[in-house]
């Protein structure tokens, strides 16, 4: 069984979220997708993902708000944030520090690539690819 590691994408977007999921996809990355912070929220308490792509403004629950949590949350101390936003001044002001910060429009190849290089040599999931 080979074993990927997860990425999650954060973007109320739909296309967005589907180009982002599909680059981090081509990049050996198991996706999960959620469209807003409070399903983030809820969905970090089941999954430690290696690597998210996070938008800053987002209905109910800003970007930042989200980061916040990660930030503070033990379990998520070695995840890698990379903020998705058209936004520059408000990405220069947030309080915690992303990883990276990509501003919009952000093309597919862009994002595989650099998401390829965050991905771990060797790392263990729970959730599996199945092998053919």
């Amino acid at each position: 069984m080979q074993l990927k590691p997860i990425a999650l994408v954060i973007e109320d977007n739909e296309d967005l979220n589907a180009i982002f999921s599909s680059a981090l996809e081509k990049a050996g990355y198991i996706v999960q997708s959620v469209y807003n912070g409070a399903s983030a929220k809820e969905l970090l308490t089941e999954i430690v993902p290696t690597i998210i792509t996070l938008d800053l403004h987002m209905p109910g629950m800003s970007g930042d708000a989200v980061l916040k949590y990660i930030r503070s949350d033990a379990r998520l101390k070695d995840v890698r944030v990379i903020i998705t936003t058209a936004d520059a001044r408000s990405a220069d002001a947030m309080q915690f520090q992303p990883e990276l910060v990509l501003l919009k429009p952000i093309s597919f190849s862009q994002l595989s690539q650099l998401a390829g290089r965050f991905a771990p040599k060797e790392e263990i999931h729970l959730i599996a690819e199945p092998e053919i």
